[in-house]
């Protein structure tokens, strides 16, 4: 699994890059089957007045993507929720998948059709 830290207009520091991959790695706890994540940190003051702009992109296996934006002021807050949203889609779509597996709608008791 590869963790990918960039930023656009403008730098972060390593120990800011270290803390968001530290923080973006925590998503294999929901989902093993992820296979790339990468954050994107937007510094931009043209587009963006004291704001920082974050997004997070997560590639799982059998090409499922997952995304999540946020902006404010506060570095950290940004990586934070924007982790959150992608947090909250891949555990959704795990919980999807497990019920599709375990639903015994599709035949009699325990999955098998009568």
């Amino acid at each position: 699994m590869q963790v990918k830290v960039s930023a656009r207009h403008g730098q972060l520091s390593d120990e800011h890059q270290a803390e968001i991959a530290e923080k973006a790695e925590k998503l294999l706890t929901y989902f093993e089957r992820i296979s790339m994540i990468e954050v994107t940190v937007d510094l931009s003051e043209h587009a963006h007045p004291h704001q920082k702009k974050v997004e997070v992109l997560v590639n799982a296996e059998h090409k499922h993507d997952f995304v999540g934006h946020h902006a404010d002021p506060d570095l950290m807050t940004a990586v934070n929720a924007a982790i959150e949203k992608v947090k909250q889609q891949v555990k959704h779509y795990k919980e999807k998948v497990q019920d599709h597996r375990r639903n015994p709608s599709h035949g009699g008791e325990g999955g098998i059709k009568p």
